[in-house]
């Protein structure tokens, strides 16, 4: 038995124009390539804090989850975006001196973590005590 396809003509016409909803082509593909965009950009902003966390590891003998811990921490305290406080980082490591809220805050992240490590639960000395950890 064989079988028989059958193709519309205007399938295969360049200049059909395909929607989506209520968007034509044209602004479908704007979307996707705004999409795209902001992929790249969290996908360039997990390498930077990907490498932020090794070398925290490295520094700090700790695990990823505390390394990123640290980082995440000195980002709340800074008030900036974690992928801003792991380029911080790497930058500091190529030579670029730290800003000095970023080293007040990576003060206070390394006694928190080694404060943890030794199971201790009271906040660091520079810290209020009514401060809790979020």
């Amino acid at each position: 038995m064989r079988r028989t396809n059958v193709v519309q003509d205007e399938w295969w016409d360049p200049r059909a124009e395909a929607t989506w909803g209520h968007a034509t082509a044209g602004q479908d593909v704007l979307a996707l390539r705004a999409e795209n965009d902001q992929l790249r950009r969290t996908q360039a902003g997990c390498a930077v804090i990907d490498q932020a966390c090794g070398m925290v590891m490295v520094l700090a003998p700790c695990r990823c989850g505390p390394a990123r811990n640290l980082l995440v921490d000195m980002s709340q305290q800074c008030d900036t975006r974690l992928p801003e406080v792991a380029a911080a980082m790497v930058a500091a490591w190529e030579g670029e001196p730290l800003s000095w809220r970023m080293q007040r805050a990576l003060r206070r992240a390394l006694r928190r973590l080694y404060a943890e490590d030794r199971g201790c639960g009271s906040p660091p000395a520079d810290e209020p005590s009514g401060r809790g950890r979020s």
